[in-house]
């Protein structure tokens, strides 16, 4: 006789049959080729979103992605695979519920869960029995055990018999060709064993599910994947720093090392992070440290270090134009990039908005440019009401300083060198290019 309950039973039965409907709210980064790849294996999905705009271009099967194409979309729509909706009152209608809102940060570095909160209150008022809701959206160990599962269970039904609940961190990678959502192994918590198992069937039926012992866990493992990542970018933006002064091409440094077929990962220096994650995880962890009385000294630290990279951007761009008798006020600098890094239309928490900022500020006349990302968006800190500026040999020649924040692909180094005065390149982007005498500033 099993131990598990009927409606685990049922769910689990609809999942291996793929009858079972995939609901999933926030349709950005994460929700979308989520969306699309449980399309593509045969589930209907149901997508949820605030931003009737996304709706209304799904709806006309636009994708408001650069690279998520729209005949990915076009293809689930026309499998009648695939449905959108701003009406959440539909939740009803999904088996298993996926939560893929942003949780950022406050002003004061601390989580800001209210998206998810608001997310979940919606879910519990349309929750009915039989049904899967997982958290995506990265968050600090315990959420999901102590902010979601109370609010679910308000109308006396049981987790683990009448509804599952379970964490599995997006492992979202935006512009990466070479993984995604079906090759990237899903690390998976569950509240009970039958959360665990429900949710666990759900992942394997597109990509291969790791199930750890809880919740926690799996909220923790998201954190360390990026800590890891933020810990490791700051040394080497530190040792940037001290190479530059020393008069060493750390980029010959990380690849003579990289060539060390153990015990060694390449890492980056850049002009500072970028992304939802790597700018942000760290932070959570540090904040949920505070209610155990313990300091992360290396996290804290790592996050200074990022933090500061735009403003060694602004110094090096300063001294760069003071050897040319030019001062930063009053300057012409166009920014090459607004995408946190290249080939993608991502400019959350990108350090070219702290750059231009910080530029502006101090007088300087300042444009961008970027294939991916046409105008500038509003956020929580910016608004710049700018436009992409189209580069041209004479605009080049007008600037007097280009720097190079993305190294998208679409860019022609050499002829950005070429026609530019004064070249800040914070990616290595412009290695081994020489215009007609030297223009080009590593910073």
């Amino acid at each position: 006789m099993s131990d598990k309950s009927e409606a685990c039973l049922k769910l689990l039965e609809m999942i291996d049959q793929k009858t079972a409907v995939i609901g999933i709210i926030g349709l950005g980064y994460v929700g979308l080729p989520l969306a699309i790849h449980f399309g593509r294996k045969g589930f209907g999905v149901i997508g949820f979103d605030l931003d009737s705009r996304k709706i209304d271009k799904l709806l006309h099967g636009e994708s408001y992605i650069k690279h998520i194409s729209s005949e990915s979309i076009k293809e689930i729509f026309d499998a009648k695979q695939f449905d959108v909706t701003i009406d959440f009152s539909r939740l009803s209608e999904a088996d298993c519920i996926l939560i893929c809102v942003p949780t950022p940060l406050t002003e004061k570095m601390e989580p800001d869960l209210s998206y998810l909160l608001q997310t979940t209150g919606t879910i519990a008022g349309n929750l009915r029995k039989g049904q899967l809701i997982v958290l995506e959206s990265t968050t600090y160990p315990g959420t999901t055990q102590e902010m979601l599962l109370p609010r679910l269970t308000s109308n006396d039904m049981k987790v683990g018999e009448d509804f599952f609940l379970a964490f599995s961190p997006e492992r979202e990678d935006p512009g990466n060709k070479k993984y995604t959502a079906t090759n990237i192994p899903k690390v998976v918590g569950g509240i009970t064993k039958s959360c665990l198992d429900v949710a666990c069937a759900m992942y394997n039926s597109i990509t291969r599910a790791v199930p750890v012992s809880s919740t926690q866990t799996a909220e923790l493992s998201k954190l360390l994947e990026n800590t890891f990542r933020s810990v490791n970018i700051a040394l080497v933006n530190e040792l940037k720093i001290l190479a530059h002064k020393m008069g060493i091409d750390l980029f010959e440094v990380i690849e003579a090392a990289a060539t060390k077929p153990f015990g060694y990962t390449p890492f980056y220096p850049g002009p500072g992070l970028g992304g939802h994650c790597i700018p942000i995880d760290p932070f959570y962890l540090a904040w949920k440290a505070k209610e155990y009385d313990f300091s992360t000294r290396f996290i804290q630290l790592a996050g200074e270090i990022n933090v500061s990279m735009p403003y060694y951007v602004i110094e090096k761009t300063m001294e760069a134009l003071n050897n040319h008798r030019k001062s930063l006020n009053g300057s012409r600098i166009l920014v090459l990039g607004a995408a946190y890094k290249k080939d993608i239309d991502d400019d959350r928490e990108s350090p070219g908005y702290a750059i231009m900022k910080m530029l502006l500020e101090k007088g300087a006349i300042v444009k961008y440019n970027d294939p991916w990302i046409p105008k500038l968006h509003t956020t929580r800190k910016y608004n710049f009401q700018m436009e992409s500026t189209p580069i041209t040999p004479e605009l080049l020649a007008g600037m007097d300083a280009v720097i190079i924040i993305t190294d998208h692909s679409d860019y022609n180094f050499a002829e950005i060198v070429e026609h530019s005065n004064l070249v800040i390149d914070t990616r290595n982007a412009t290695k081994g290019i020489k215009g007609a005498r030297e223009k080009v500033v590593m910073a």
